[in-house]
């Protein structure tokens, strides 16, 4: 059995971070995804669309302590393992003052810092490692939260999974890893949207019960309505609380999350919408207040 992640309200917790700014923070991910990848002619929407939410806590408040700004060796790391969704994770960047909000109309182009995975070369301060083989940056994980350790650094190390990611054994072997050395510093979330490229999981190489599985290795174990800003805070307190194991959240999304053609949808995994179908999405999005779109070379202002 899973534990039940609760609220920050519903524990009595303090103060908390501002949910509306985060709504709007995950809405504008949300919009320069589809944007970015519409510009560059390809990409992987939907995954992207489905953790815009997880992204807006963990770069809009989780990760984003004054005291530990990117020169800090103590800063929380973060590392999309999944990598092909990199279009949500650079704008996360982007919004919360990392890159130059201009920046991401050079998503996928050649020469740009913004490759089509994570890629340390390009972006050293930000990026922990370059992603793309799935599987691996779960280990690498491992490794930078050991490593952390050693440093007596307090630094927390957050692991962004695809679900059709767990179906590769060295996920499971880096769980073991995790649990022998009672990494309590590493969250993993798991976006859990049911799809992956060939289409649903349970057709393509079936998972659950995969709490359960976690549960097994030896890991605190969280489920959550991966587009609830309130579950992610409490789900990442409940985490940060933890000082014998290791959290696994499984949040639970939706494929293409916000644009109701492509909720749901297999295709979506990597198919690039056309230029009316971009209308649709950010129509159906809504603008932000907070945010102004970013512009594109000869676009209309």
């Amino acid at each position: 059995m899973s534990d039940v992640a609760r609220s920050p309200e519903e524990t009595g917790a303090g103060v908390g971070p501002d949910r509306a700014k985060l709504k709007e923070l995950a809405r504008q991910i949300r919009r320069d995804t589809v944007r970015m990848i519409v510009n560059a002619g390809s990409g992987h929407p939907g995954g992207a669309l489905g953790i815009a939410d997880v992204l807006a806590v963990l770069y809009g408040w989780a990760m984003a302590a004054p005291s530990r700004g990117l020169d800090s060796p103590d800063r929380d790391r973060l590392i999309l393992s999944n990598g092909h969704i990199c279009a949500a994770q650079y704008s996360a960047l982007a919004r919360t003052g990392s890159i130059p909000v201009g920046e991401l109309a050079t998503f996928r182009k050649l020469g740009s810092r913004l490759q089509g995975h994570p890629s340390r070369i390009h972006l050293p301060a930000l990026v922990e490692t370059s992603t793309g083989p799935l599987g691996q940056g779960f280990s690498v994980a491992n490794g930078l939260t050991l490593g952390l350790r050693a440093a007596g650094s307090p630094a927390r190390v957050y692991c962004v999974l695809g679900d059709g990611e767990l179906q590769e054994g060295q996920v499971w072997e880096a769980a073991m890893t995790s649990a022998q050395y009672k990494l309590a510093n590493l969250t993993v979330f798991v976006n859990w949207n049911g799809l992956q490229i060939d289409g649903p999981l349970e057709r393509v190489k079936a998972l659950e019960p995969i709490a359960a599985r976690f549960s097994a290795f030896g890991w605190k174990t969280l489920e959550i309505d991966g587009h609830d800003i309130s579950a992610i805070i409490g789900a990442i307190e409940a985490a940060r609380s933890e000082k014998a194991r290791p959290t696994a959240i499984i949040a639970k999304t939706v494929m293409g999350k916000g644009v109701p053609f492509m909720e749901g949808l297999a295709k979506w995994h990597g198919n690039c919408p056309s230029r009316e179908q971009e209308k649709e999405a950010l129509a159906a999005l809504g603008s932000s207040p907070l945010y102004a779109d970013f512009m594109i070379p000869g676009e209309k202002a």
